[in-house]
């Protein structure tokens, strides 16, 4: 693809001021993950790799294992995701992921977030069209060729695989996440994985004129100050 690792997202766990904020979302798609898939690890893949996420988030061992009980326990709230699309201040696609209690009160509050900031919210599709839905692993290294016979030898569906300032960046459909983790630890067992996360990849980036910047920078906090948006994804050239 010869595409640099952009990957225009705002992530919650990089950018929020307050830890709890960070800690909140994390436990509520701990909860969820574990309630509809199962509390084991080593038998719910989501649930381990968000384990992973979150550790390496610095999130609590005491987060983690209450939302996990609280899932176990069968009671609790009964979240559900939602996904908002449309186009943000400079003409940048957008996409909203949520997890609610309450639709009618996230729609609203999302909602808000668009008209307030000159934004358009757009229908379904609207925007998740110019993405890809793709697993990264980034990792230090300088050599892509081995990377990739490395995963292709396990028939691991490869989407791109990039290397640029000493890192190697491995793109794969989403669906590829733990195939292609096995791949990697297998080929190369001292690795360590400063990304691994499933993220919407924009095909293309939009630059944002600075006279559009200090309303974008609005519109992402409005956003980031929603309790029940989980990921934001853009993409900016901001």
């Amino acid at each position: 693809m010869g595409r640099k690792f952009e990957v225009r997202k705002v992530s919650m766990a990089k950018t929020a001021a307050v830890k709890t904020k960070v800690y909140s979302k994390y436990g509520k798609e701990i909860y969820v993950v574990a309630k509809n898939g199962g509390t084991d690890p080593d038998a719910n893949l989501s649930l381990r790799r968000l384990i992973d996420k979150a550790k390496k988030d610095q999130v609590p061992a005491h987060v983690i294992d209450k939302a996990i009980d609280k899932a176990a326990g069968g009671a609790g709230e009964d979240f559900a995701p939602a996904r908002y699309e449309g186009f943000g201040p400079g003409g940048c696609m957008v996409i909203v992921d949520c997890l609610t209690d309450n639709v009618n009160r996230t729609i609203t509050d999302v909602r808000n977030c668009f008209t307030k900031t000159d934004s358009k919210l757009g229908a379904q599709n609207s925007s998740a069209f110019m993405f890809d839905h793709l697993a990264i692993f980034g990792f230090k290294g300088s050599d892509d060729e081995v990377v990739l016979e490395a995963l292709m030898e396990d028939d691991v569906d490869v989407s791109d695989v990039e290397v640029e300032d000493g890192a190697v960046t491995v793109f794969v459909p989403h669906t590829e996440f733990f195939k292609a983790k096995t791949a990697l630890l297998a080929a190369f067992p001292d690795i360590e994985f400063d990304v691994e996360e499933i993220s919407w990849v924009p095909q293309d980036t939009k630059d944002i004129d600075e006279a559009d910047m200090p309303m974008f920078e609005k519109f992402m906090d409005m956003l980031n100050d929603c309790d029940d948006v989980q990921n934001i994804y853009h993409n900016a050239n901001a």
